[in-house]
């Protein structure tokens, strides 16, 4: 399928998001989904991605994460481009990532070419993704290695509450973790299980893939993993197709 790229500027009430817009040529519309980056923000390797998930379907929305103190700033995969990465989550409360999802959800609401909206992240991306479905117009959720959703860590705060709001989540939920992950690691994935089906969210989907690294689908670097990127990529477009 075709694409088209847009890119744009989202208003906010304090910055303006700057944020690619992939969109299927061809009759719409189409489901949108808001994809949070990771903490290198909008790197080729993301829209890559993005573009794989646009073409199943999707008008796909990748905001960068951090507007306000790296603004049109893509980082390299280094020791230095994840120093700034860190940094920029840590000069970002809870409550500016809330309102730029918001803004950027109104953004998605409000044109022609989409219908149903959904959420997607990445690692830091992932715990946002999680918050997005807090918002009663996201119908589906994939969150994809998602960190500090079981001790609420989040940019500048040390605990967001993001767990203890769970039940708030009306939309469909998924959730993959790799088994390998040292920022997930296995009693920190049992935790949050256990805090989601403590919730009520009993109806979600999981996944724990053997051998999955942290961020294995980057396709940058020893971690990548094609064969569970590709599984993982079909299992999210499915999920929220609804199968």
């Amino acid at each position: 399928m075709k694409l088209r790229e847009d890119h744009v500027r989202v208003p906010a009430p304090d910055c303006e998001i700057r944020s690619v817009v992939l969109a299927p040529v061809g009759e719409g519309p189409w489901p949108g989904v808001l994809l949070y980056t990771d903490i290198f923000q909008l790197t080729e390797s993301t829209l890559r991605t993005a573009r794989r998930l646009a073409s199943a379907g999707f008008v796909v929305c990748i905001p960068e994460i951090y507007p306000r103190d790296l603004a049109g700033v893509a980082l390299e995969f280094d020791d230095a481009g994840k120093k700034a990465g860190l940094a920029g989550a840590a000069g970002t409360t809870t409550v500016q990532f809330d309102s730029d999802r918001v803004a950027v959800l109104d953004f998605m609401e409000q044109r022609g070419d989409i219908t149903t909206l959904h959420a997607v992240g990445f690692c830091l991306g992932g715990h946002l993704a999680f918050r997005a479905a807090f918002d009663p117009r996201v119908a589906a959720t994939v969150c994809f290695y998602p960190t500090g959703l079981h001790n609420g860590e989040l940019g500048a705060d040390a605990d967001a509450g993001s767990l203890a709001r769970a039940a708030s989540i009306h939309g469909r939920l998924m959730v993959i973790f790799g088994s390998r992950d040292p920022h997930v690691p296995a009693d920190a994935r049992a935790q949050t299980i256990a805090a989601l089906y403590a919730a009520g969210l009993n109806d979600l989907e999981l996944h724990v893939y053997a051998g999955g690294e942290h961020a294995f689908m980057r396709d940058v670097g020893a971690r990548y993993d094609p064969t569970l990127t590709d599984l993982a990529l079909t299992e999210a477009v499915s999920f929220l197709n609804g199968r």
